[in-house]
């Protein structure tokens, strides 16, 4: 079956290549359109996305989740199509669409940890933030990745996020190299709120609920002597492109507690998810492994 995933993989980079260049309101229009779609198909992924809602806001009606699961598809429809522009379109063709405020300066070579949970617009802002990199001779910024199961995009993957100077670095990668990254003063991102299983992990809370959290934010500030700053990816008020904020570094992060110190990143995502609940990345199993002893979310 090796002809079928080659065929895939060639209709799905055609696919990337022609909205990459075509007007920015007709790709969006047509993410809309996929993400509506996806939501009303039986899927596994959409039930996720309901599971998620309901645990994470247990207040909300029925009615509510719905409306909210479906503005959450049509959202993310529209992120994996203006992928193709913010992967294979030129840096302007980004910095048109993603705007970028900083409570920080940018370029200063100060070691920092720039800490991006999961909304939608997650991959513009570390393109946008990329593309003004090579622009102003900062240094790149060098990112955590996980190996997808399809080898050919896991491949052009790192290569379009790598295009204007950054640096993928694949999570299992050795310590010291990721540590030399960022005293050397890059911008390395890292999204903390994926269950990537126990392993170097520990259950904190996030939205009341005991979730598998990585410890990796907290250890590797200590050990670098990194600031920690919050940078979110989100929709301007006018829904026709983005804002990446940065904010100012946590104070007193990391502590000697690495437990609190990831309690408290999670705190800082969920006021965060509160805020803009639909563009949150609900389609991840985050509840996925539970505490010994706990059934299942997702069955």
């Amino acid at each position: 079956m090796a002809w079928l995933q080659n065929l895939f993989n060639f209709l799905a980079l055609s696919l990337l290549r022609l909205f990459a260049f075509l007007p920015y309101g007709l790709t969006v229009r047509v993410g809309y359109g996929l993400g509506w779609f996806a939501a009303h198909i039986p899927t596994d992924r959409a039930k996720v996305v309901k599971t998620n809602l309901r645990l994470c806001f247990p207040t909300l009606s029925e009615k509510e989740i719905n409306a909210l699961a479906l503005e959450h598809w049509k959202l993310f429809g529209r992120s994996v199509i203006e992928r193709s522009r913010i992967w294979l379109g030129s840096g302007k063709q980004i910095t048109d669409i993603v705007s970028i405020n900083s409570a920080i300066t940018l370029g200063d070579r100060k070691p920092r940890l720039l800490i991006n949970p999961h909304f939608v617009g997650l991959e513009g802002g570390l393109m946008a933030l990329s593309v003004l990199a090579s622009q102003h001779d900062w240094p790149r910024g060098a990112g955590l990745y996980q190996n997808m199961k399809n080898p050919f995009f896991n491949q052009k993957m790192i290569e379009w996020r790598n295009r204007f100077g950054g640096k993928s670095i694949e999570r299992q990668s050795r310590l010291r190299d990721l540590i030399r990254e960022i005293q050397t003063g890059n911008f390395i991102f890292i999204a903390p709120d994926i269950d990537l299983g126990p392993r170097d992990s520990i259950f904190v809370p996030f939205f009341g609920i005991q979730t598998n959290t990585i410890t990796s934010v907290s250890r590797l500030a200590r050990l670098s002597g990194a600031e920690v700053c919050l940078m979110t990816t989100t929709l301007n008020e006018d829904g026709k492109a983005y804002n990446c904020n940065i904010g100012a570094p946590l104070p007193n992060f990391p502590s000697d507690d690495v437990e609190h110190d990831t309690a408290r990143l999670n705190g800082h995502i969920e006021e965060l998810v509160r805020q803009r609940p639909a563009e949150y990345y609900w389609v991840h199993k985050r509840f996925k492994h539970r505490p010994p002893g706990e059934p299942s979310f997702y069955k």
